[in-house]
């Protein structure tokens, strides 16, 4: 008889109440960052994922119901696998109850996940099984207003120790990218 350790019950991970959406959506729009691709963060997010040595990096504006990755790399070539044989690519888009993004912004902290399985609360989360994401590092990128605007983030589909220097390097790359964001936003200049 083998033994199979017990699979995440499915819905245990609540995605908290996000009383700032509309007010960020507005705050993105006047930003100009509305829910489209921005080469530059593009560029941002590859030079995080190989900074970090991970597959996945991604610079995230969170919505009232979904999230958009206005900078994104991702492994198109090679797609994650799952269980079942079927290939999933990363888009630009998921749901707000997907990832762990949309609980970085509404905490206002960034958030280390070395294995998301460890945790019951994240274990569960649709990433795991649609991306194989199994560790996370992501900090809010927080305007000179305060709000939260969105994430900077890393993940990989291994166990990661990202350890005090990953920890103190996403949130300096965080705290960069929001004064350039908003600079490029007040003199109408490209990112």
């Amino acid at each position: 008889m083998s033994y199979e350790p017990p699979r995440p019950v499915r819905g245990l991970l609540l995605t908290p109440e996000d009383k700032e959406a509309p007010a960020r959506v507005h705050r993105l729009r006047r930003l100009g960052l509305a829910d489209r691709p921005e080469p530059a963060l593009d560029a941002f997010a590859g030079r995080l994922a190989r900074l970090s040595g991970v597959p996945y990096a991604m610079v995230n504006f969170v919505g009232e119901d979904h999230q958009f990755f206005a900078g994104l790399s991702a492994p198109a070539l090679a797609p994650f696998v799952r269980e079942d044989g079927t290939a999933a690519v990363l888009g630009r888009t998921l749901p707000r109850d997907h990832g762990f993004c949309p609980h970085v912004v509404v905490r206002r902290k960034a958030l280390v996940l070395e294995d998301v399985r460890d945790y019951p609360r994240f274990a569960g989360n649709p990433v795991v099984d649609e991306y194989g994401i199994h560790s996370y590092l992501g900090a809010p990128l927080i305007d000179s207003s305060g709000m939260a605007l969105g994430t900077v983030c890393a993940a990989d589909t291994a166990p990661r120790a990202w350890g005090k220097a990953g920890l103190d390097t996403i949130k300096a790359l965080a705290a960069d990218l929001v004064v350039r964001l908003e600079r490029s936003a007040q003199d109408g200049l490209p990112l």
